[in-house]
Formats: C-alpha cells, sequence, structure tokens
C-alpha cells in the first residue's frame, strides 16, 4: 500500500497482527531486513520490513474529519482514525468526498435535529463535521446549481444502519425541497418519508446481523421541479428475499408484518382467525418470536397509520393483511398420503381447518384450494390430465403459493405508493437514494446471496471508476502532472457471472428450462465450463458446490435451491384458484394470463434482476454520484465496542481500501503548503525565507531532502507514497541530534548552577563570621559613648531645674497683676452691650407694628379696586359673547392670557422668593459680622480695663520699681489707639446697618407690590378659566344647534308657506339672556362652503390630510415625534375612541403599512419606531376599558370664590414641577375606549413588533457574513516572520471584528438620531449579541479547526473589541455582554494552559459553568493545540463527560449540544410605557403644516 519504508531505532510503526489486525510499537532493534518492534500492549514481535507501516505520532487524540488528510493513507491508519473518532461519538467520517458512517447503536438525537439541518443548509462539502446532511445538501446544490442530476448510494452490511442513513437523507432532501405539490393534504415529501414504515413492515425481517435488515433493494427517485422544490417520487425495488416467508433459520424471525398482525387488537385478531405467533409453522421454526426494542402493537398501529399517509384505503389494508393472514394459515397446512398412488390429503383436522380458514380469507373455495394443493393438471394435444402430489410436493406446492402471494403483494403495495405519491413527468432533474444490501458471506449460501454480492460487484465497478475520476480531477484541480492509474478491474466476475452466453446465470437459466435438471447436474456443468477460471474454483469433499473469489473475498455457494428459487412463474392451478376469489383484490394481484404469455420465451429471477441491474445502472451512470459506507463496529449489535478485525473486513467490503490503493497509486499524500513547512521547515531552516513564496519554499526543501516525484500544486504539495515516511525519518533524526544538544546545553547549565551555589554559598559564611568580629567591636564602643552621655545629660538636669523654679515665680506675679485689670474691663463691657440690645428691641416692635398697619390698609384698599375692575371686565365679556365668531375669538384670547398670566404668575412668585432668600442671607451675613466687631471691641476694652486695673495695683504694691510706669504708659497708647480704631469701624459699620435696613425695607416694599400684583393676576386667571368654560359649553350647545337646524332646513327646503314664502326660522334664547337666529348661522355656513359636506366628509377630508402631512418625515420636538402626537391630538379631539365606528384607525394602520414596505432603509424604519413606540404609550395611558377615566375627567371644577382662591394662593405657591404635570394631564386626557380604539392599539403594537424585528433582523443579516469569517483566525504561513500561533491573536488583522463594531455604531447612530426609545435600543443590542454567540458557538462546535488554542485567542481578542464597545456605551448597550456567556466561556477554555491537569469539577463549576455536558465533551474531543503541541484534557475527565452523556442519552433536548437563535419579541407594552413620561409630552408642538389649517385649529 505504500512504498518500501525505512525505518530507525526509536521509530513509531503499525505491524500486522491475526487478533488486533494491527497493533502499533516502536522499533527496538534492526538486524537486516528483520526488525524487532515493542508493541504498545507490551507484546515484543519480530517481523519483515516490509510488513511494517510508519505510523503518525502527530495526528491529532481525536482523529482527522477527512482520511485523504492522513499524514500515512494505509490500513492501520485508516482504521486508528475510525476507531478515535468512534470512541468520542464521531460516526461520521470523510474519505475525500465518501462518507463513512459507523453504526453506534444508541441514539444520537441531537445530531439530526432541526437546527442542525440548518446548519448545514448552504455549507459546503467539508466545511462542517461530516454528517449525511453535507452528502445530501451537496447532492441537493450540485444539481439546482450545475442542472445534473444526482444519486447518493448507500451501502453496508445488515446492521450496518443503511436503512437510517436512508431516512437521514430523505429527511433532509424533503427539507431543502419541500412544499411541493399536495395531494388530500399531504405534501409528496410526507408521502415518501411515510412510505418507509410500510416497506420496512413487508420488507424488512430481523437477521443474525440486525434486528431490522432491509430483505430488498430499494431505489428512491426523488424528483425535483425547475425551482428546485420537489414535485414527484418513485420507489423501485429489488430482489424481495421471498424464502424467508416459509423458511427461517433460528435465531432470525419472518417479515414484521406477521408478528404485527398477530399482536394486532383483539377485534382484528378475531376477524383474521389469528392467534400466538407461536402456533404457527412460517413463524416458529426460529425461538426468536419477540424483539426486545420493538413493540408489535404499536408497530402494527404505526404502519396503519402510513398506510392512510400513502393512501392505501381503508378497504385495501383490510384486504392486505387477510392475505397476510391466509399465509400464516396456509403454512399450517400438512400433509399425508391420500388413498391413491402419490396422493396426497391434508393430514388432520387441524389442516382442515387452516386449510378452510385459507379459503375463506382469500374468499375462494376450499375444494378448489385443496385441489390447487394436491393436484396438478397436465394439458397435452387430445387431452387434459389430472396428476397427484405426494405430500412433499403437495408441501413444496403450498409454500410455492405463500411465497408468490407474499411477492405478487410486496409488489403491489410499492405500486401503490408510488402511485399515491405521484411521478412528475415534466421533472428537470431527480436524485437517487440507493438502499442496497451489502457483501454477504455466510456458512450457507443460496441463490439470494448469490444475486445480493452480482449486485455489490456491479456498484463496485462503478464506485471504483468514479473514484478514479475523482483523483484525476483533484490533479486537475491543482495543475499537477499526472500519468494514468491503473485499478482492479472486476469486470471478469462480472462476465463470468452474467455474460451470455456462458454466465452462470444462463447456464442455471438453461439448467431450469431443462425439467430433468438438478443442482447436481448444474454443478457439474459449472465445473466443467469453468474449470480453468482464476476467479472460480471447486472446494473440495464439496458435490455440488462452487466457490467465487469476489473482490471482497471469497464465497462459496450451495447450489440445491438454485434452480427452484430461480424459477419466475406462478403455477396455473394457483393462478386460476385466486383469480377466481370473489375478492376483487386477491383477483387484481394474479390477473388473468394471455395464451401469449403462456407461450411465451421462460424468464427466471436471475435474468429479470440483472435486467434491473443493467437499469439501474444506466440511471446511475447519467447522474453524479455520491456514496456513504456504512460500517458495523460489532456483532454483538452494542454500544461502545469496535471490532478491528470486523471493521477492516467490512472497509475492503466496501470498497474503501480500493479507493485507497487508487489513491496511493498517484498522490497519497497531501499537505496544505503552511502545514507542510510547518511540520517539516526543521529539515531546511534556511528556505523559511522571509521573502519567499511558499511554493517555492516547499519545493526547496524537497529538493534539500533529495526526493524525486513530487508535485507542487496550487495549494498542495503532492508525494509519492513512502516519501513522506522518508521525510519523517529525517525530521525525527534532526529532532534528536537537536535532543541531544539541547541535554548537553541543560547539563552544563545544570553545573553551572550548583557551582554559583556554592560560591555563594561560601561568600555568605565569611561574611557571617566577619559581621560577628565587627558586631563585638562595636558593642564595646557603645558602652564607652554611652556612660559620657549619661553623666553629660545629668548635669544638664540640675542646671534647668533650678532655672525653671526662678522662671516660674516671676511668671505668676505677672499673671496675677494682668488678670484684676482684664476682668474690671470685662464688666464694663457688658453693661454697654446690653444697654445697646435694649434699644435695639424697642425700636424694631415699633418699626413693625407701624408697618403691620400699612400692609392691611394697603391689602384691603388693592382687593376693593381689583374687585371693582374684575366686575367691569366682566360686564364686557358678557357683551361681547352676544357673536359667535367673537366668543370663539376670545376664547382663543383668553387660553392664550391665561397661559400667559400662568407663566407671569410663577415667574413672580419664584423671583420674589429668590430675593426673599437672598436679603435674609445678605442680612443674616451684615448681622453676623457686626456681632463679631461688637465683640472684639468688648474684648479690647475689658483688656484695657483690666490692664489699668494691674498697673495701679503694681504701681501701689512696688513702688521701688520705676520701670512698671514706663511700660504702663506705653500699652496706654497703644490701646488708646485701638480703642480709638474700633471705634471708627463701629461708627462705619452703624451706617452701613441703617443703609442695610433701608435697602431691606425698600425690597420688603417692592416684594409686597409683587405680591399684590401675584395675588391680581391670580384672580384674574381663575376668574379667564371660569369664563372661557362657560364660553365652551356655550360654543359646543351652538355647534349642535347648527347641525339640528342644517338638517331641518334641508329636510324643509321644497315646503313653502301659503303665500310662498319660506317658513319663518327658529328663534332660540340662548343661555345669556341674547337671541340668535339660527337661519342666519346656516346662510353663513352656506358662505363658507360647508352646506353641501357632511360631518363624516369633512372627517374623511380632514383623515386624509392628517395622513398626508404625517406620512413624510416631519421630524421631532424636543425628543418626541411630532407625527405620533399630532395623531393623537386629532384622534382625541374628533373622538375617534370613543366612536362605535370610524376608518381613521384603518387608514393609519394602512399608511404605516405602506411607510414601512422598504425593509433595508433602518434609518426610515427607526423613524416608524420610534412613532409608533410613542403613540402606543399616548393610547396606553389615554383608553380606559373602564367608565374610571371618563368619571376622573368630567369631575366638576372646585367653586371657590375670588378671595378665598386668593387665600390659597397665600396658603400653597404651585411648583414648576406641578405646572407641568397639570400642562401634561391637559394633553394626555383618559378616554372610555370603543372596540374600534382598542383593535387599533392591538395592530399599533404588532406594527412596533414587525418593525423592531425588522431592524434587528436587517442587523442580524448584515453581521452574519461578518460573523462566518470571525470565527476562525487567519493561517500565517510558515515562511513569514510570525511562525506560532503566539503572535497571531495580537498582531492578525482584526478588520472583520472592526466591521461589526462599526456596524453596530452605525445602526446606534442612526436609533439614536430618531429618538428610538432607550428600552427598545437596550433589546436589539441584546438580541444581536446573543445572535453573535449564537452562530460563534455553534461554528465552534461543528468545525474542528476552530476548536484550536490560537482560534481561541483570536476570538478573545475580537470580543474584548466587543467588551470594550459594550463599556463606551454602556446605557444603550444594556445587558447584550452577558449574552455571549456560551462563546466567552468557550474560548476561555481554549486559551488555558496545561488542559490535561484540570479537572472534571473545574471545567463544570469555574471554567464552564454555563455549559452543558454535550457542549463541553465536544470542545475536548474536537480541541488541538496548534501552537505548543499540548495535550487536551485528561482521559478522567473525557470518561467522567461520557459517563454522564450515556445516562442522558434518552433526552433529546439534553443530548443536543448547538444553541438556537432566539427571534422572539423581548419587550412588552408595559415595558414601553415605563420608559417614557406623560410630561415629556407636554413641550411637543404639533405639525406647523396643519397649524395653517382652518380645520385643524385645536391644535394650536
Amino acid at each position: 500500500m505504500v512504498a518500501t519504508f525505512n525505518p530507525a531505532v526509536g521509530s513509531h510503526v503499525w505491524v500486522e497482527d491475526p487478533d488486533e489486525a494491527w497493533l502499533d510499537g516502536e522499533v527496538v532493534e534492526i538486524n537486516g531486513d528483520q526488525i524487532k518492534i515493542l508493541c504498545t500492549s507490551g507484546k515484543q514481535v519480530v517481523v519483515k520490513a516490509s510488513n511494517i507501516y510508519p505510523k503518525d505520532v502527530e495526528a491529532p487524540a481525536s482523529g482527522v474529519e477527512d482520511m485523504t488528510r492522513l499524514a500515512y493513507l494505509h490500513e492501520p491508519g485508516v482504521l486508528q482514525n475510525l476507531q478515535s473518532r468512534y470512541d468520542i461519538n464521531e460516526i461520521y467520517t470523510y474519505t475525500g468526498s465518501i462518507l463513512i458512517a459507523v453504526n453506534p447503536f444508541r441514539r444520537l438525537p441531537h445530531l439530526y435535529s432541526s437546527h442542525m439541518m440548518t446548519q448545514y443548509k448552504g455549507a459546503s462539502l467539508g466545511e462542517l463535521s461530516p454528517h449525511p446532511f453535507a452528502v445530501a445538501d451537496a447532492a441537493y446544490r450540485q444539481m439546482v446549481n450545475e442542472g445534473v442530476s444526482q444519486s447518493i448510494l448507500v451501502s453496508g452490511e445488515s446492521g450496518a444502519g443503511k436503512t437510517e442513513s436512508t431516512k437521514l437523507l430523505m429527511r433532509y432532501l424533503a427539507f431543502m425541497g419541500g412544499r411541493g405539490a399536495a395531494t388530500e393534504g399531504r405534501t409528496v415529501e410526507q408521502k415518501v418519508l411515510e412510505s418507509n414504515p410500510v416497506l420496512e413492515a413487508f420488507g424488512n425481517a430481523k437477521t443474525v446481523k440486525n434486528n431490522n435488515s432491509s430483505r430488498f433493494g430499494k431505489f428512491v427517485e426523488i424528483q425535483f421541479d425547475q425551482s428546485g422544490r420537489i414535485s414527484g417520487a418513485a420507489i423501485r425495488t429489488y430482489l424481495l428475499e421471498r424464502s424467508r416467508v416459509c423458511q427461517v433459520s433460528d435465531p432470525e424471525r419472518n417479515y414484521h408484518c406477521f408478528y404485527m398482525l398477530c399482536a394486532a387488537p383483539e377485534e382484528d385478531a378475531k376477524k383474521f382467525k389469528l392467534g400466538d405467533p407461536k402456533i404457527y409453522h412460517y413463524l416458529n421454526q426460529s425461538k426468536c418470536i419477540q424483539l426486545d426494542a420493538m413493540n408489535d402493537a404499536e408497530e402494527y398501529h404505526a404502519t396503519k397509520k402510513a398506510m392512510d399517509v400513502v393512501g392505501i384505503s381503508s378497504e385495501e389494508q383490510d384486504a392486505i393483511f387477510r392475505v397476510v393472514a391466509s399465509i400464516l394459515h396456509l403454512g399450517n397446512i400438512e400433509f399425508a398420503k391420500g388413498t391413491e398412488i402419490d396422493s396426497s390429503i391434508p393430514r388432520d383436522e387441524k389442516s382442515w381447518f387452516h386449510l378452510k380458514t385459507a379459503a375463506e380469507l382469500l374468499m375462494c373455495d376450499a375444494k378448489s384450494l385443496e385441489d390447487s394443493l394436491c393436484k396438478r393438471i397436465m394439458a397435452t394435444r387430445d387431452e387434459t390430465i389430472t396428476k397427484t402430489l405426494d405430500p412433499e410436493a403437495a408441501l413444496l406446492s403450498r409454500d410455492a403459493l405463500a411465497k408468490v402471494m407474499y411477492s405478487k403483494l410486496f409488489d403491489w403495495l410499492v405500486e401503490k405508493i408510488n402511485t399515491s405519491i405521484g411521478q412528475d413527468p415534466d421533472s428537470k432533474y431527480l436524485i437517487g437514494v440507493l438502499d442496497i444490501y451489502g457483501f454477504e458471506s455466510f456458512k450457507t449460501n443460496s441463490f439470494e446471496q448469490f444475486c445480493i454480492n452480482l449486485t455489490n460487484e456491479k456498484l463496485q465497478q462503478h464506485f471504483n471508476q468514479h473514484v478514479f475520476k475523482m483523483e484525476q480531477e483533484e490533479y486537475k484541480k491543482e495543475e499537477i502532472n499526472w500519468s494514468y492509474i491503473e485499478f482492479v478491474d472486476n469486470q471478469d466476475i462480472l462476465d463470468l457471472i452474467e455474460k451470455k452466453p456462458g454466465g452462470i446465470i444462463a447456464l442455471l437459466d438453461e439448467a431450469c428450462m431443462f425439467p430433468r435438471s438438478t443442482h447436481e447436474t448444474f454443478a457439474q456443468k459449472l465445473y466443467q465450463t469453468y474449470k480453468n477460471h482464476k476467479r472460480f474454483t471447486k472446494p473440495k469433499l464439496a458435490r455440488s458446490d462452487f466457490t467465487i473469489c469476489h473482490y471482497a473475498g471469497d464465497v462459496t455457494y450451495q447450489t440445491e435451491l438454485f434452480l427452484d428459487k430461480n424459477k419466475d412463474y406462478v403455477i396455473a392451478e394457483h393462478q386460476a384458484l385466486l383469480n377466481a376469489s370473489t375478492c376483487s383484490f386477491v383477483a387484481n394481484l394474479f390477473p388473468p394470463v394471455s395464451d401469449d404469455s403462456k407461450q411465451s420465451k421462460f424468464s427466471s429471477i436471475g435474468t429479470r434482476f440483472k435486467q434491473q441491474l443493467v437499469s439501474l445502472l444506466e440511471i446511475l451512470n447519467t447522474t453524479e454520484p455520491h456514496y456513504i459506507r456504512c460500517i458495523k463496529p460489532n456483532n454483538l449489535l452494542k454500544p461502545g465496542i469496535f471490532e478491528n478485525q470486523n471493521v477492516l473486513q467490512q472497509l475492503r467490503c466496501g470498497g474503501v481500501m480500493e479507493a485507497i490503493r487508487i489513491s496511493c497509486a498517484g498522490y497519497p499524500t497531501r499537505k496544505h503548503f503552511d502545514e507542510f513547512l510547518n511540520r517539516f521547515g526543521i529539515i531546511a531552516p534556511q528556505v523559511l525565507d522571509k521573502n519567499s513564496d511558499v511554493p517555492a519554499a516547499c519545493k526547496k526543501l524537497l529538493d534539500k531532502a533529495g526526493l524525486e516525484g513530487y508535485q507542487i500544486g496550487k495549494s498542495k504539495v503532492f508525494l509519492r507514497a513512502g516519501q513522506m515516511a522518508d521525510l519523517d525519518t529525517r525530521r525525527t533524526e534532526i529532532l534528536g541530534r537537536s535532543a541531544s544538544i539541547i541535554q548537553r546545553k541543560v547539563r552544563s547549565y545544570l553545573a553551572q548552577k550548583t557551582f554559583i551555589q556554592l560560591r555563594i554559598s561560601a561568600t555568605q559564611i565569611q561574611a557571617v563570621c566577619r559581621g560577628y568580629l565587627a558586631r563585638s567591636i562595636y558593642e564595646g564602643m557603645r558602652r564607652e559613648a554611652a556612660a559620657l552621655k549619661i553623666q553629660r545629660d545629668l548635669r544638664k538636669f540640675l542646671a534647668r531645674k533650678a532655672y525653671t523654679e526662678l522662671f516660674s515665680a516671676t511668671i505668676s506675679i505677672q499673671a496675677g497683676m494682668r488678670g484684676m485689670v482684664s476682668r474690671k474691663e470685662l464688666c464694663f463691657r457688658r453693661q454697654t452691650k446690653a444697654a445697646t440690645i435694649i434699644q435695639s428691641r424697642c425700636r424694631g416692635y415699633l418699626a413693625r407694628l407701624h408697618y403691620r398697619k400699612l400692609k392691611k390698609a394697603a391689602i384691603t384698599t388693592q382687593c376693593a379696586w381689583r374687585g371693582k375692575v374684575a366686575r367691569k371686565e366682566l360686564k364686557n365679556l358678557k357683551m361681547a359673547a352676544r357673536e359667535t365668531g367673537a366668543l370663539q375669538e376670545a376664547k382663543n384670547k383668553l387660553e392664550k392670557q391665561v397661559e400667559e398670566l400662568t407663566w407671569r404668575l410663577q415667574l413672580e412668585k419664584r423671583m420674589r422668593t429668590d430675593l426673599e432668600e437672598a436679603k435674609k442671607q445678605e442680612n443674616a451675613k451684615y448681622e453676623s459680622s457686626l456681632e463679631e466687631i461688637q465683640n472684639k471691641f468688648k474684648e479690647t476694652e475689658a483688656l484695657l480695663i483690666k490692664e489699668r486695673e494691674a498697673a495701679k495695683t503694681v504701681s501701689e504694691v512696688l513702688p521701688i520699681i520705676k520701670e512698671v510706669p514706663v511700660v504702663d504708659q506705653e500699652l496706654m497708647e497703644k490701646l488708646t489707639n485701638e480703642n480709638e480704631k474700633l471705634k471708627g469701624m463701629v461708627s462705619s459699620l452703624e451706617i452701613k446697618i441703617d443703609e442695610t435696613a433701608k435697602e431691606l425695607h425698600e425690597t420688603a416694599r417692592i416684594s409686597q407690590d409683587r405680591l399684590k400684583q401675584a395675588l391680581a393676576a391670580e384672580s384674574k386667571v381663575a376668574k379667564l378659566k371660569t369664563a372661557m368654560q362657560r364660553l365652551e359649553e356655550k360654543i359646543s350647545d351652538m355647534e349642535a344647534e347648527k347641525q339640528i337646524m342644517l338638517q331641518q332646513t334641508i329636510l324643509n327646503t321644497p315646503v313653502k308657506t301659503v303665500a310662498g314664502h319660506p317658513p319663518t326660522a327658529t328663534i332660540k334664547n340662548l343661555e345669556n339672556g341674547h337671541r340668535t337666529n339660527l337661519e342666519n348661522q346656516f346662510n353663513e355656513a352656506e358662505i363658507n362652503g360647508n352646506a353641501g359636506k357632511s360631518a363624516a366628509e369633512r372627517q374623511l377630508e380632514n383623515v386624509d390630510t392628517l395622513i398626508d402631512c404625517v406620512k413624510e418625515n416631519i421630524g421631532f420636538s424636543n425628543g418626541k415625534p411630532i407625527a405620533a402626537f399630532t395623531i393623537y391630538k386629532c384622534l382625541l379631539h374628533w373622538k375617534c375612541f370613543e366612536s362605535e365606528k370610524t376608518s381613521a384607525f384603518d387608514r393609519l394602520i394602512e399608511m404605516i403599512g405602506s411607510a414601512i414596505e422598504n425593509e433595508d432603509d433602518n434609518g426610515h424604519l427607526a423613524y416608524w419606531l420610534t412613532n409608533t413606540s410613542a403613540l402606543l404609550f399616548l393610547l396606553q395611558k389615554s383608553l380606559k376599558t373602564g367608565g374610571t377615566g371618563a368619571t376622573a375627567s368630567k369631575k366638576p371644577p372646585i367653586t371657590t370664590s375670588l378671595f378665598g382662591r386668593m387665600a390659597l394662593s397665600f396658603r400653597s405657591s404651585p411648583n414648576l414641577a406641578a405646572a407641568a404635570e397639570a400642562a401634561a394631564l391637559a394633553v394626555i386626557r383618559p378616554v372610555e375606549a370603543k372596540y374600534p380604539a382598542l383593535l387599533f392599539k392591538q395592530q399599533l403594537a404588532a406594527y412596533v413588533e414587525k418593525i423592531f424585528g425588522m431592524i434587528r433582523d436587517n442587523l442580524k443579516k448584515e453581521l452574519s457574513a461578518l460573523i462566518s469569517m470571525c470565527i476562525q483566525a487567519p493561517r500565517i504561513s510558515k515562511g513569514g516572520v510570525q511562525r506560532s500561533g503566539r503572535s497571531l491573536g495580537k498582531d492578525s488583522p482584526a478588520i472583520h471584528w472592526q466591521s461589526i463594531i462599526d456596524g453596530l455604531n452605525s445602526l446606534l447612530a442612526i436609533l439614536k438620531e430618531n429618538y428610538v426609545p432607550l428600552v427598545l435600543i437596550q433589546k436589539i443590542h441584546t438580541q444581536t449579541f446573543s445572535f453573535i454567540n449564537v452562530q460563534l458557538f455553534n461554528s465552534l462546535l461543528l468545525r474542528k479547526e476552530c476548536c484550536t488554542f490560537s482560534n481561541g485567542e483570536f476570538v478573545k481578542s475580537g470580543l474584548a473589541e466587543l467588551e470594550l464597545w459594550c463599556g463606551q456605551v454602556n446605557e444603550y448597550a444594556g445587558p447584550s455582554w452577558d449574552e455571549l456567556k456560551h462563546i466567552r466561556q468557550a474560548v476561555g477554555f481554549l486559551v488555558i494552559h496545561q488542559k490535561y491537569r484540570v479537572s472534571y469539577d473545574d471545567i463544570v463549576h469555574d471554567l464552564c459553568p454555563i455549559l452543558s455536558v454535550q457542549q463541553l465533551y465536544r470542545i475536548c474531543t474536537l480541541y488541538w493545540d496548534d501552537c505548543y503541541n499540548t495535550r487536551s484534557v485528561s482521559q478522567e475527565v473525557i470518561s467522567s463527560m461520557r459517563a454522564l452523556m450515556t445516562e442522558e442519552s434518552n433526552d433529546a433536548d439534553s443530548n443536543s449540544f448547538l444553541l438556537d437563535d432566539n427571534s422572539s419579541i423581548p419587550f412588552s407594552i408595559d415595558e414601553i410605557s415605563n420608559s417614557m413620561h406623560e410630561k415629556d409630552f407636554a413641550s411637543v408642538k404639533p405639525a406647523k403644516e396643519l397649524l395653517e389649517n382652518q380645520d385643524f385649529v385645536f391644535l394650536h
């Protein structure tokens, strides 16, 4: 399989073993051609050099996904790779485009969920982990893109999982091409999928190797139309094993349908007269009746349900099960010798009962059934002869009838399914899925195994040609020179079997046409014909057996039943009996045979099967094939067991080894340039020049190694067989020499380190000794110095003590004299201060008394005057209210005056309060300063008195001291000067205090005046409000009366009085005592142009005007949308919320829907998201479903007199917040909503959610392409500067991550520009980050090349950029960063060092607490260190995870390791309402365009 391998001592190799197939070991000794190998199992063997193969020690522990990437493509390498992947539940592996599927014998539902199908949709082959979905997707994409029909060939021995793989393929094709033409409510793809249970029930059985083995071949043609949708389907079957109906070997079972029918409900069992399956001969030949993993009763109901789906009626189902039951009863008919010679009759009453029951079920005559089993009618030229059959012949006749009935029934089911599904004659393409038996070799091999192995020979030839073609295409793609590659052609075997004339099938047909031919004469004919054929041999001691050397091995066939099984005809008696049945279903199974067909040429099963194979190959040759090879890892059908010999035999039978041999004949080793340089750059480091290109570097390295025959392609290096091993040997030698150099350097380093430590220790000992001597000398010197210091300090202490006593006496005398003088001064100052306080309090009382009198008189005067002015104004207002137009203008004017006066009142009160506070602070400041100065002055006077008294005392006590008077005089002068200065300061402060008092008095006066003005303004506001309410009520009454009179006038227009004059207009007294003529109002309305239009028409026009205005972008006012505010005000004024029927809501919804038709313009969508959410908020706050809001809105105003409201204003001064709240309440008014308003609110909420989803999906669409580029770090060539993954995460360009951030910033700017509510911005970012988390994490789990150390660093650096962005826009990002928890923990695990030291508890509780066991297991098994070549987690951790996964294997949700993207709406109406406030809309201005329209005056 590889060229000559020259191992060296220490090389790791594979050696063949009879028990384990292959063992790995290490070369320990070489003696010429004999090599001694120590295996890892401890076994030592000596083999020849030609019988060993090199082992790749750098292969990942978890294997590779594509075995063409193996360094050594040979049997042991392939076997080891499959076992490594099987151990970690990776059951799928590629060999080029061929998928190898190893049966896990356990349920893995997480691998086949709908989410997994979505992941593989559109992914190229090899981009994600190997999977049948990937093969199906590649076939579908190639069919759609290239317009070429496809076929998928699923093969393998019984129990390998072919049927399950076929189901998966059909599921995926139905997923991709679904929604085809439906018939009776079921689509084509549903019927195709539901046909499987029916065919399995009637065509599958338990065999030695499989509990659900397909005993027929099946080719499903799925037809597609021009757009790639399923338009039809057809199922073709091949070679049903008819002999199983009558002959079952232990421990196998018959077809499932027999056991299902016996386990049917009691009423069905009674109808078909069935009981325990152990009593039926066709079933009790085997001891295996019941299967542990199958409930026959449940399967019966499932089969009937599937029959309903595929279009089999209940009557047809009943007929089908009657035929099946009749076969079981036929099997219990036994025969004994009759009265005549060579005749037979039913043996006993039991046989008669079953015969009559079978006849009853088949609806035919019991006597006729007996005759057809026991007699034969032979027609001669002159007469008809009836021949009786002996018991043995009768049993054969019975079995022949049972087999032909079951075969006809199965063919009818297939035809019925095809008819029900329907075929598309106009179909453009098809994808065929072939599920056919694998190569079979048993102890006893009969005609069925012969046909099955012929099929596999045919398919193997087709497979070899396809693999050879793929090899050539690979070489052409890489543009390398290649020569013709020979491959083993099995055409000689095919000629041996099917050549005409002279083939085995032709000889078998010839033997079947002669009545006297037996299996022995047929065998002798074979021996004579093929005695010199290299593929045909005769076994020793065998009289009728023969052996054929198939491509998968030798098979010995027993010819005893070849002739009987090859005959393809129905016994005439059986045909006539069943055709005469009164059951139309049974009669249709056996239609009458024409005379021409009776005289037609002989036909056989072998010839018909050969023709079917030719037709199948013709179809396959017109399609592009794809291959899936199913492998059964063990014969025990248990999980976790991998038998090397068994798997290796299946790989050979499946042609995988032949495909590898074809590959090895050319260039079996193919390495990408960077991978090749990373591995073998050590052989010639000088070729890794920074400036040289990669292909040139690879060529230089190979030339340096002296290799010939290699090829340099466009992206890969192609090596001949054995060249990889040669390079590895050289690499091992260089690594060995390097290891020796490293060891030498390390030993030198250790010796130098020891010497340095010894030298440092000696130096430290010397230093300690010298230090001890120095400390002893220093101690003596320190004692001597201490004695001198003690003597000095003692003398100093005695001297200081004498001086201190003398000094203290002097100080005491001086202190006594000064204290006496100070006490006298203090007494004088206290008296002066008390007099001053009394005077100030008296003056203050007189001033306040005078102020109160003036204030009371002023208030009384102002109130009287304002009352007079108000009464005059009221009289004027009543006069002005006589005319309707004047009332409207007065109303508008009063509203403006009310707003202006309210604002002035608030401003005056605020200014008054601020001024009073300022004056109080300034007065307090002046008072504190004055008090401080007075305190200083008093202290100075007290000090002066004390000094004088002290001086006088000293002069009396010590008259002999002359220095005292001189000192007192100087002090007196100083104190006098200071006293004068203080008096000046006091006088100046008194002046300032008087000025301040005057200013305070003036300020109080001004404040009093402003207070009076404010009170007057407030009273005027109250009066204006009262007047305005009355005017509004009058105007509404007049408008209602105008409408009534308008209708009456229109109705009375053609009517005239006797004198020919129109009737006198109605005159009505108005509330204010004036009279108005409604006819004048009507005439004025005609002049204005409104007489010809009804109120409904005017409202429609107003709605049109509103929509024309707001459908354009009219901007924002104070951060709130003008359009939403304008719409709300109009609907509120028009009382649409309280209307039972209105079209305004529908018009608005239609306008919003048409406005957001452009789904790609995020700016336009953000504008409407803000408007719809703001309008929804206003409706949420305004609409009430009960009467509470209406009652609150109609609460009567507080009737308080003018003076009462003035007094109230004195007690409570309203602040700005209360005014703003009142204004907000005036904007948002609760109303009792009717059904149209509530429906409008729901529709508006739906549009908010829809626009939110559109913006979110646009952002996801923009980021999805960038995310796919961010999951894997760009490769850096070994020829460049960077050679390790350590620098990759730091220096590689992060342009894709920056593009993601730019996209987020761009959308955020648009949202902020359009004032989208903060809660919606946060939700958009939260779901976007969740989408990023799902995409990155799923890609990490599906791509092995992403689970690397360098890729972890790359993704981690990008996540750091996202974290920085979240920190910068923290207010708008919200909890978005927390949504990346899965990818953050996964990446954090990838970049930690020394993973093999981490325990399972550390991973689950500290490193990755959020990840499930399945996710952790997949990451740990896929991980490989491309930087430092370190190991993943320990085997103990892997075993712990696998044990937990086994316990949870029955839970589909727990087995799913992929994340689902959440596209739900993450917010509610209440959240939007809580993010806004009513007062925010108090200052919003309506649309300017509508303010100029007379119909929208209410917006002012």
